[in-house]
Parts: C-alpha cells; structure tokens; sequence
C-alpha cells in the first residue's frame, strides 16, 4: 500500500514556473514508477510525466516536453515536477501516481494502482 500527498500548486503567471512535490509513505517507494497526470475542468485526465524506479529514465507529453522534469528521491520517498514557463493551457488540477510495474513507463492512467488526492495549478494570462 502507497499512500501518496502532492503539495505545492498555487496560482502563477503565464511564464512563471512552479514546483509541485509528491510525498510517498510505504517501504517499497523505490520499486515504483512514479506518474504526472492532470486534469483541467471539463476534460479527460491526461498524462504529464514518468520516471522510471532508479530515477534514469523520463519520459514527458508532448506539451510539456523542454518545460516541465520529473525527478525522484527515493531516500525521501519524494517525486517532484518542476514546471518552468508555464502556459494558460496548463491549468489543470495535477496528480502524481504509483505504477508497481517497474517494467514499465506507461502513460495510461488505469495501470497505475495508486493516486494523491491532487494539487490545482493555474497559470493566468
């Protein structure tokens, strides 16, 4: 069992940046892949980002690709994602998320096992 608690969204500036982490309890933290997702009103959930369980290997959206990282402490049981110029279009509330699978960097949603109650991030123009 992975409880996860994301924390540091707010209201920023189109251009800003922001940094949201995700706090993990459990002792098998380091045996996950870690997901961003979000979700803006009125639209599907989609993926963000991934990080594979050692931390090596990343995988991002399209539309975050070259502005937002994803990283991980595994000591800390932590994930972060550092979101630098950020647009309008990224308002959304965001959920990180807890694959077992380490064999994989899925970005669909249904294959991860566990979820944070989510962060609202807004970027006004």
């Amino acid at each position: 069992q992975v409880q996860l608690v994301e924390s540091g969204g707010g209201l920023v500036q189109a251009g800003g940046s922001l940094r949201l982490s995700c706090a993990a309890s459990g002792r098998t933290f380091s045996r996950y892949v870690m997901g961003w997702f979000r979700q803006a009103p009125g639209k599907d959930r989609e993926f963000v980002a991934v990080i594979s369980w050692i931390g090596g290997t990343t995988y991002y959206a399209d539309s975050v690709k070259g502005r937002f990282t994803i990283s991980r402490e595994n000591a800390k049981n932590t994930v972060s994602l550092q979101m630098d110029r950020l647009k309008p279009e990224d308002t959304a509330v965001y959920y990180c998320a807890a694959d077992p699978d380490g064999g994989r960097l899925s970005t669909r949603g249904y294959e991860y096992d566990y979820w944070g109650q989510g962060t609202q991030v807004t970027v006004s123009s």
